[in-house]
């Protein structure tokens, strides 16, 4: 037997007020129609709730023994709407920022939180690690609302960014690599070396990693595949190939047996806050608004 919460209450308002029409006010609805629902009710138990005499109305064992439970149920559910509403009013005050290596870059994340206090009061902001083989770190499924990314994007036109970083690229290569001896490298030196690689998935972003624009056509050797920090690190130290870097991702791979140099002849690699082009959250864009005045970043796409 399904009882709709609408006639619990329905009922519990004639319980209390002890009169339809009463009840009826205080539920703004008509009284035949709460009287009908009463009386379905009743049939659906089969008991009656209510006598009804001149008087008024009263409850019967029956109704007597169902208004606590009654209550009970109403209340259980006020506090259930209660949280839902509240749930969903906190998934709205929340962003979710992805990354696929830390940005930390000079306190950079506690200067955007902080300017970001300055635009909202309630501002939830959860940070999702995304694997490398996803280059836009959470956009393109909707996992993440924002994204700290390196360019180039796949499918560019989605999106729009902020530049927040400008860097120059390095090599990593093992310390006992015959190059780790000299202060600068020159990338020509490296056409022949075998690199580290980006999985396939990442699209354009394999490409830049690799400097393919610098190859001149030559196609890179690549020694393996890397999806994470601690694989990159590895495979630097069992000698399986170089790979470049941002200067500002350098400390998280010189750990011991790994040393980075300077590149001569490469373009800088660019840090982005990145948001789907088609996002107008107000959320989103106190978060990237507050991204610009911590940065000075320049707007892109």
């Amino acid at each position: 037997m399904d009882v709709h919460g609408r006639d619990l209450r329905y009922f519990v308002a004639v319980a209390e007020e002890s009169h339809f029409t009463r009840a009826a006010e205080r539920l703004y609805v008509s009284q035949p129609a709460l009287s009908k629902q009463i009386r379905m009710l009743e049939r659906q138990l089969g008991a009656e709730l209510f006598v009804r005499d001149r008087q008024g109305v009263r409850l019967t064992p029956a109704g007597s023994a169902l208004l606590p439970h009654a209550r009970r149920v109403l209340d259980a559910w006020d506090t259930a709407a209660e949280e839902v509403e509240r749930a969903v009013r906190e998934q709205r005050e929340t962003l979710v920022v992805g990354m696929s290596t830390s940005p930390g870059r000079s306190g950079l994340l506690p200067s955007v939180r902080s300017r970001l206090s300055e635009l909202r009061d309630v501002a939830n902001v959860r940070l999702r690690q995304v694997p490398w083989d996803d280059p836009t770190a959470g956009l393109a499924d909707g996992a993440c609302d924002v994204a700290f990314v390196w360019l180039p994007l796949p499918a560019a036109e989605r999106y729009r960014w902020l530049v927040v970083a400008s860097e120059p690229r390095l090599v990593a290569l093992p310390e006992s690599h015959p190059l780790a001896a000299r202060e600068e490298v020159d990338f020509a030196e490296l056409l022949d070396e075998p690199f580290l690689a980006l999985p396939e998935s990442a699209g354009p972003l394999r490409d830049f990693w690799l400097a393919l624009d610098a190859r001149e056509g030559r196609p890179p050797r690549i020694g393996a595949e890397i999806s994470s920090t601690e694989e990159t690190y590895e495979a630097l130290v069992d000698g399986r190939g170089v790979v470049l870097v941002a200067t500002g991702n350098a400390p998280l791979i010189t750990l011991g047996g790994v040393v980075t140099r300077p590149v001569r002849g490469i373009t800088p690699s660019r840090l982005a806050l990145a948001w789907r082009a088609d996002d107008r959250g107000p959320l989103v864009r106190d978060y990237v608004r507050a991204c610009e005045r911590a940065t000075g970043g320049v707007m892109g796409a």
